[in-house]
């Protein structure tokens, strides 16, 4: 990877890869990613002396926090906390792995600020305790900050959703099953920037080398177009489901043939090629073939159904391929890890800007239901990232699984703010 990375250093080459370089889907986790956090979702919780703990250079945020008290959280006292604590023991395992100091990684909250309280949490027991005992455990452990922007103004932002949705397929093309969900290719380069040029920290660029040269990853038009096509997972039998299931960034397919004909599997995402992302419904729309109200999911996939001949002119306006990787559906009630290595839990995980938020923190998130003014508000955890989700109290709420968590994700723009809760002896919240 040296030699590549040394090929950096030439200004034009550095300048074509940056600029065909773009983050993951919305909500799409990387747990792949150098300096990531994989956990385990079983075995019982073990929480390390704090001496074990080593301490990394600590990471700026860009926000600013005020205190605040309990009950200055709208719902507060109507959160239902009955099921939250197994969900709690499972973030503490992500907070007490060793952070490595990688700034290409995700801020990560800062693991020596948690230890007291997630051994606090050890000794509360595994066995879930009641809705009362562990709103006790968390006012006595934990002290809210509301976030503000870095005008140290109670921050107001949007709240996205997103969900994993379910698609059939098969492990052979054939038939209907015609569309494939891809692994990451042999050659794909997946480059450091910050590795060369620290103030490139956390940049990344994805490539191929052509000869002596680093060049760009092919577009999705070329990869189609290629006589050596990546691996393919499965083979999806709509190309509408298959598109929206990159943008999710993970999803479910249900085999429908060979010799686990029946079985869900998971394709959680692994990388992308690192061209932009385009919307096809804005190219339908450009080419007057949907008018800018009509450009729905339903309506894509109605399009799609009329012009056989033009799913590909269609699917290629869009360069971006997400790659994936295999898993199996161990707990139907977690979804995909997300970029914290944690497994996601529906109306509990959200992806946040980590500039502000740094993951693994617990969040209070007051919004409201989607394409309403009903309040959803409610303990969350800031367990995964996206492409979209920036700035101050800016979040995208994860749904769970399904038709009826896609419907909500859909219909979701709402808008929201948060209190970062935070171990009462540890101060202000911190990343590394």
């Amino acid at each position: 990877m040296n030699r590549f990375l040394k090929l950096l250093c030439l200004p034009p080459l550095l300048a074509a890869l940056a600029a065909c370089t773009t983050p993951p889907p919305s909500g799409g986790g990387q747990p792949g990613q150098p300096g990531s956090v994989n956990v385990s979702d079983t075995g019982p919780l073990v929480v390390p002396p704090l001496t074990a703990l080593r301490d990394t250079p600590a990471r700026k945020l860009a926000g600013r926090f005020q205190r605040a008290a309990w009950a200055e959280l709208p719902g507060w006292s109507n959160d239902d906390l009955s099921r939250f604590w197994p969900l709690f023991l499972r973030n503490c395992q992500g907070l007490m792995r060793q952070t490595t100091g990688n700034l290409a990684a995700p801020a990560r909250a800062t693991p020596r600020a948690w230890q007291p309280v997630c051994a606090a949490a050890v000794n509360l027991g595994n066995t879930a305790p009641d809705a009362a005992t562990v709103r006790q455990f968390l006012q006595t452990q934990l002290q809210p900050w509301r976030l503000n922007g870095a005008d140290n103004r109670p921050a107001s932002n949007t709240v996205t959703g997103y969900y994993e949705p379910l698609v059939t397929g098969s492990r052979t093309q054939g038939g209907p099953y015609q569309w494939p969900l891809y692994a990451v290719p042999d050659d794909l380069l997946t480059i450091d920037l910050g590795a060369v040029y620290p103030d490139l920290a956390g940049k990344r660029v994805r490539g191929k080398l052509v000869g002596k040269r680093v060049v760009p990853y092919d577009t999705r038009a070329a990869i189609e177009s290629s006589g050596t096509r990546p691996p393919v997972i499965v083979w999806v039998d709509d190309p509408v489901d298959n598109f929206f299931l990159q943008v999710q960034g993970s999803g479910r397919v249900l085999l429908k043939d060979g010799p686990d004909a029946g079985t869900t599997i998971r394709v959680a995402y692994a990388d992308h090629n690192g061209q932009p992302y385009a919307s096809i419904g804005r190219w339908l729309i450009d080419k007057g073939e949907l008018r800018a109200n009509e450009a729905s999911m339903q309506n894509i996939r109605a399009w799609a159904q009329r012009n056989p001949a033009r799913v590909q002119e269609m699917l290629n306006a869009n360069p971006a391929v997400v790659f994936f990787r295999e898993e199996a559906v161990v707990d139907p009630e977690l979804g995909p890890k997300g970029a914290y290595g944690i497994a996601l839990a529906a109306h509990r995980s959200i992806a946040v800007d980590t500039s502000f938020v740094p993951l693994g923190t617990p969040v209070y998130l007051a919004t409201t239901w989607p394409a309403s003014d009903r309040p959803l508000q409610g303990l969350v955890f800031a367990q995964d990232t996206g492409a979209a989700i920036k700035g101050a109290a800016r979040a995208d709420f994860y749904w769970g699984f399904g038709d009826e968590a896609g419907a909500q994700a859909g219909r979701m723009k709402q808008r929201g703010q948060m209190w970062v809760l935070w171990p009462k002896q540890a101060g202000e919240p911190s990343a590394r």
